[in-house]
């Protein structure tokens, strides 16, 4: 059963309008899949599939790194490249250009999503949310940051108090040290903008707004956060 709760829609211009914001979905790890794979009665030990699906994952990798498309009954893959060419003779330079993969779901996931069953539920999180990570620079919306550049994130609860060093947009590391941008541009509920530090280490990073504000516009003692579920990658320089 998918959970869902209604929000108010920030994308439109009806005030009634509202969105559909998922609650409490239950994920599964490959070793959960794994377990459950092993209840069905197959012949294959544990370690046999463990070791199938590992080769697996290798060659998709390798695939994607050899700038293939991979077609499955699970997913299928494609590339895009983010970035501006300042002319047709102009190349791609790892500093001012991303490649990223887009994955759509394949027959098997597309077949299956439409026996889905949804629950509507209560939703009753003040804390900030994110719809939308762009980054201005490149124009890319929820894949790349620029160094130096603009990130621009739209959503609800968004706006804090910049001159609180607790407060404002974090960018956090799968590993490594959390980086706070200092400079805002725009601070309001619905949007919000800040710089990228231009010494930010290449890697891939998550944006979170922290907020003490209330769904009222009031500071609370409550220091609140939002996490944009999407990764977002900084590339390397030069």
């Amino acid at each position: 059963m998918l959970k869902y709760s209604l929000r108010e829609n920030l994308l439109t211009p009806d005030p009634d309008d509202c969105m559909a914001q998922v609650q409490d979905v239950r994920s599964y790890t490959q070793d959960e899949i794994i377990d459950l794979m092993m209840r069905r009665g197959t012949t294959l030990t544990k370690a046999d599939v463990t070791a199938v699906l590992q080769v697996y994952t290798e060659v998709v990798g390798e695939l994607t790194a050899d700038g293939c498309a991979v077609n499955t009954p699970l997913f299928n893959t494609s590339f895009s490249v983010a970035g501006v060419f300042t002319s047709m003779s102009d190349s791609f330079d790892k500093a001012r250009h991303t490649v990223s993969v887009n994955v759509n779901a394949g027959t098997v996931l597309r077949e299956a999503v439409r026996s889905v069953r949804t629950e509507k539920t209560e939703g009753n999180s003040t804390d900030p949310y994110i719809t939308e990570a762009a980054d201005v620079v490149s124009g890319a919306v929820n894949t790349t940051l620029t160094a130096g550049g603009i990130l621009r994130l739209t959503g609800s609860r968004l706006k804090f108090d910049a001159s609180d060093e607790t407060q404002g947009v974090f960018l956090v590391p799968e590993s490594g040290d959390v980086v706070r941008c200092a400079i805002v541009a725009e601070n309001k509920p619905a949007r919000v903008m800040v710089m990228v530090p231009a010494g930010i280490a290449p890697g891939v990073y998550y944006a979170e707004v922290r907020s003490r504000f209330m769904g009222n516009s009031q500071a609370g003692k409550t220091l609140k956060t939002g996490r944009f579920s999407k990764p977002l990658e900084v590339a390397a320089q030069g």
